[in-house]
């Protein structure tokens, strides 16, 4: 015993490796409290006022049938005896909504059109009845308003160009003499040498 050292936890000795030696009697004393607790509880069970009840196997007769047995036969056979009907399924039909939409048919017949005359004579009976009867029946009973000033002539203001200069687009500026002279000796030599040839090349191709 003198080569066990009382350490802390996690100590590592550094001279020497006594991890199995301690092991090993470790493993020892932990046999010993074994053997020390099954003796101390067999002293309490001899000193004890009730006697250790010791489990003895009964016998079991062959010929008894289990009872979950009958149970489960007695459920078969009572299924059995019920009325089990076959539900068909079929499978599902195609919807058709009438749509007014894609049936004309389904539509209310439109109505007929009024003719000239009506329609000329509902809108001489309406032009009456805004006029001329409608404002009699709001003023009866009521003073006539004292009518106002009328509105003054005032004069018409319309925009013209002949006479409001601002509206005319401004006049361009004029070419400097040099942009004459370059514009003039363009046109001279289109017309007196590019021109004639370009179209007597067109003729000897044509």
């Amino acid at each position: 015993m003198s080569d066990i050292h009382c350490t802390s936890i996690g100590f590592i000795a550094p001279i020497g490796d006594f991890g199995r030696h301690n092991s090993q009697i470790t493993g020892s004393v932990n046999h010993l409290w074994k053997d020390f607790y099954a003796q101390a509880l067999a002293e309490q069970c001899a000193t004890s006022e009730f006697p250790a009840i010791e489990a003895t196997p009964q016998a079991v007769e062959e010929q008894v049938e289990p009872r979950g047995g009958s149970d489960l036969l007695g459920n078969i056979v009572t299924q059995r005896h019920c009325q089990v009907q076959d539900t068909e399924l079929q499978p599902p039909e195609a919807l058709f909504l009438p749509i007014a939409e894609f049936d004309p048919d389904l539509l209310p017949p439109p109505a007929t059109p009024f003719a000239a005359e009506q329609v000329s004579a509902q809108q001489h009976q309406q032009d009456f009845e805004t006029t001329w009867v409608r404002p009699r029946v709001m003023a009866f009973g009521h003073p006539l308003p004292v009518p106002g000033p009328g509105p003054e002539p005032r004069p018409l203001h319309l925009p013209i160009a002949e006479f409001e200069m601002d509206l005319l687009d401004k006049p361009a500026e004029p070419f400097d003499p040099l942009t004459l002279i370059e514009q003039q000796r363009a046109m001279d030599f289109d017309l007196g040498w590019a021109r004639p040839l370009v179209i007597n090349n067109m003729r000897l191709a044509a």
